[in-house]
């Protein structure tokens, strides 16, 4: 078999200028998430059951779905609305309200580890809803939460991959123009595993401190 390193080694300049950009868009749209997931939270936990209803079929939509046909369904059917976004716009709103749907679960997780007495203490005491979740609730449930949150991110960045079929310059997509240059897919993808494999192994070493960290102090 004949493999030249040589070639990865003249791509991963481009590969890391590609991979910039896969981090730009996974920081937006793992923020996206958060922000959606945390109101899916308060909204779930409001009591109404349609929105309950609604917000289930909105999560098994993301679960019963490839990512690919999300990615897709945003890029060409908002612009069948009215709503004209530009590939880079659409990839973090398409990974971005899907993350929201894992991240929800996540944040529930959280929320089911915080003793129910604390609320109840804090509503006797006359506190508002408001000061309850921004103060007590939620700080806790992303600590509790930030291990697989942490994971979560890892799930985003390798989803990136796929917005390279809507022109988004990422790094899977410059891997592309590169071995359709070269003719050497091999040796470029070899540099693409390894870029992907540094950032989520960073990560996951990460994740685990902070349930190291989460298990002492418990």
């Amino acid at each position: 078999m004949d493999i030249d390193l040589f070639t990865t080694w003249h791509a991963l300049p481009r590969l890391l200028q590609g991979a910039a950009v896969t981090l730009e868009v996974s920081v937006a749209a793992m923020a996206l998430g958060l922000l959606l997931a945390t109101a899916f939270t308060i909204l779930r936990e409001s009591g109404n059951g349609a929105v309950r209803v609604c917000l289930r079929l909105y999560i098994g939509y993301i679960r019963g779905t490839p990512l690919l046909v999300q990615i897709l369904l945003v890029y060409y059917g908002l612009p069948q609305l009215g709503l004209g976004i530009g590939p880079l716009a659409a990839a973090i709103l398409a990974l971005g309200s899907s993350s929201a749907a894992y991240s929800t679960e996540i944040i529930r997780g959280g929320l089911a580890a915080i003793p129910a007495g604390q609320i109840e203490a804090a509503l006797a005491l006359g506190l508002g809803r408001v000061i309850i979740w921004s103060h007590i609730i939620l700080p806790q449930a992303y600590r509790l939460a930030l291990a697989p949150l942490v994971n979560e991110f890892t799930q985003v960045i390798k989803g990136t991959a796929l917005v390279s079929v809507i022109s988004v310059i990422e790094l899977m997509r410059v891997a592309q123009e590169i071995y359709n240059d070269n003719f050497r897919p091999l040796e470029v993808l070899i540099g693409v595993a390894g870029i992907y494999f540094a950032m989520n192994f960073i990560l996951l070493r990460l994740a685990g401190f902070i349930e190291r960290r989460q298990r002492s102090k418990s």
